[in-house]
C-alpha cells in the first residue's frame, strides 16, 4: 500500500493527535528535518526559528518539534505565539537555517499544521518537502523525553520593529477596526497600529485555544465591516489564525478582498515608480475585474496556481515586485518573503492616510465581475478533465461564457473538496451554471 502523503499545498495539515500530527510522526519529522539541515550546514551548527498560533495544541506540537530538532543537534529559537510571516522575517536577521510554524491558518481549532520555511523566508518547495517526506516515511523514531520551552520575548519585539519600519510616516488621526480572529495577530495588531499613531478598535483578540477563526477573522469579516461603518472608521482589517492573510473593509463597511488590495497597492507602487516591470502576479482565482481594471492602468497580470508559494515562485521567476491571492495573501517582495496580513494592513492604511481620500474612492476604478465560488465534498480526487461528464459540462459552461467570463475547476489542497468558480456577466446566470456543474460532480464523486 502506498504510504499516506504528509505535505499538501501549505505544509502538513490535519487533526491534532492523529496522523500526521501525532507525537511519533512529528518528532520523527523534526529529527529528519534536523538531519537535512545538518547536511546543508557545512559544519556549522544550524538554528531554527519556531513559533505558532493560538490553538491549544500548538505549544505541545512545538515541544515535540523541539525534542526532535535538538536531538538532531539543531538549536531552536522559540518565538511562542507569532504570525507565520513573523517567523519568515526573523530567519534572515538571525541567520537561521529554517523556520517552522505550527498553525492551521484559517481552519477551525481542532486542526493544526506544520509549515516549513527556507533560509530566505519562503515556503519550502515541493521537491524539498517530498525529499523530507521520503526520509521520514522510511524510518521510525523512538519517543523522546519531554522538555520545557522558553519563549525568546525579544523575537516578538524584533518583528514589531520590522513592521513599524515599513511605514514611512505616522498614521496620526487614522481610525481603524482590527479583527484579530482570536489568532496570532491578537497580541500584535493593536500594538503596532497604536505605536504608529492610529486609533484602534480591536475585535476578537482574546484567544482561549478554541476560538481561533470562530465566526471572526478573515473568513468571517462581516462584524468587522459593520463596526467600521458604525464607528466612522477610515478602514478595517481582519486576519486569519496565523495572520498571513488580510481582508479589508472600506469606510462604508464594504468588504474588500485580496484583489482590491492588489489593485490599490499596484497603483501606489506604479505611481512611486517602483512597479518595474509593470505587472503583478495573481492566481487563477483572482477576479476577471482585477485583470480588466489593471489593464486600463497599463499594468499586466501573470497568473499562477492557487497557493502563496506559487505566487512567490512566479514573482521570483518573472522579477515581479507584487503578487497575491483573492484570499488576502499579499506579498511585496521588498518588504516580505511570504504573505503578511499585518504588513498588508499597515501598507493600505499608509496609502489611505497619505492620499487623504476615502478607501472606497481609491478603489473606484476596480469593479468585480459577478462571481460564484462553490465547494463540493468529494470521496476521491481524480483529474477532473479525465471524467467525460465533468469535462463536457465544463466545456458547455465555457462556450456559453465566451470572452465575458471564466471557469476554474480545481480541488482543495487541504480538504476533500472540489471547487467550482465561475465569473460572468450576471449573478443569476453564473449561479445556474455552477448548479449544473455541481450536480455533475456530485454524481461522479460525491460522498
Amino acid at each position: 500500500m502506498k504510504p499516506p502523503r504528509l505535505f499538501g499545498t501549505d505544509g502538513i495539515r490535519g487533526h491534532f493527535g492523529e496522523f500526521p500530527l501525532d507525537r511519533p510522526t512529528v518528532t520523527a519529522l523534526a529529527v529528519e528535518l534536523a538531519a537535512t539541515l545538518q547536511e546543508r550546514a557545512n559544519g556549522d551548527a544550524p538554528e531554527v526559528v519556531l513559533g505558532g498560533d493560538t490553538r491549544e495544541s500548538t505549544p505541545e506540537i512545538c515541544g515535540w518539534l523541539t525534542q526532535g530538532l535538538e536531538a538532531g543537534g539543531v538549536r531552536v529559537r522559540y518565538a511562542g505565539v507569532i504570525p507565520t510571516p513573523g517567523v519568515a522575517w526573523l530567519i534572515k536577521p538571525l541567520g537561521a537555517a529554517a523556520g517552522v510554524v505550527v498553525s492551521a491558518s484559517h481552519n477551525p481549532w481542532p486542526d493544526n499544521g506544520i509549515k516549513l520555511l527556507d533560509p530566505s523566508g519562503s515556503k519550502w518547495n515541493d521537491d524539498d518537502e517530498h525529499a523530507l517526506e521520503r526520509r521520514l516515511l522510511s524510518r521510525t523514531q523512538a519517543e523522546l523525553p519531554s522538555l520545557h520551552l522558553d519563549v525568546e520575548e525579544k523575537l516578538r519585539e524584533r518583528y514589531l520593529d520590522h513592521l513599524a519600519s515599513t511605514v514611512e510616516e505616522p498614521l496620526d488621526g487614522l481610525r481603524v477596526v482590527l479583527d484579530a480572529g482570536n489568532g496570532a495577530a491578537s497580541s500584535y495588531a493593536g500594538e503596532i497600529f497604536e505605536r504608529l499613531g492610529a486609533r484602534v478598535i480591536l475585535l476578537h483578540a482574546e484567544p482561549d485555544g478554541r476560538n481561533v477563526n470562530e465566526g471572526c477573522g478573515s473568513t468571517a469579516p462581516a462584524e468587522m465591516a459593520a463596526r467600521v461603518a458604525a464607528e466612522g472608521a477610515h478602514l478595517g482589517a481582519a486576519f486569519d489564525g496565523d495572520a498571513d492573510r488580510c481582508i479589508l473593509a472600506d469606510e462604508r463597511g464594504e468588504v474588500r478582498d485580496g484583489d482590491a488590495i492588489l489593485y490599490l497597492w499596484a497603483l501606489s507602487l506604479r505611481d512611486r515608480g517602483l512597479l518595474d516591470p509593470p505587472k503583478i502576479v495573481a492566481t487563477t482565482m483572482s477576479n476577471l475585474g482585477l485583470e480588466r481594471a489593471l489593464d486600463r492602468e497599463g499594468i499586466g497580470i501573470v497568473r499562477c496556481a492557487v497557493g502563496d508559494r506559487y505566487v512567490v515562485e512566479a514573482m521570483k521567476r518573472e522579477g515581479i515586485l507584487l503578487g497575491g491571492e483573492q484570499s488576502g495573501h499579499i506579498v511585496e517582495r521588498q518588504l516580505a518573503s511570504t504573505g503578511d496580513g499585518l504588513l498588508t494592513a499597515l501598507q493600505v492604511a499608509a496609502i489611505v492616510h497619505e492620499a487623504g481620500r476615502p478607501l472606497s474612492e481609491l478603489l473606484a476604478g476596480f469593479r468585480r465581475y459577478p462571481q460564484v465560488l462553490k465547494n463540493v465534498r468529494v470521496a476521491r480526487k481524480p483529474d477532473l478533465a479525465t471524467i467525460p461528464s465533468v469535462a463536457a459540462a465544463a466545456r458547455s459552461v465555457e462556450d456559453r461564457l465566451g470572452a465575458d467570463g471564466r471557469l476554474v475547476l480545481r480541488y482543495s489542497g487541504t480538504e476533500p473538496l472540489a471547487r467550482v468558480m465561475i465569473e460572468g456577466p450576471d449573478q443569476p446566470t453564473i449561479e445556474a451554471m455552477a448548479a449544473e456543474l455541481i450536480g455533475v460532480i456530485q454524481g461522479e464523486l460525491g460522498r
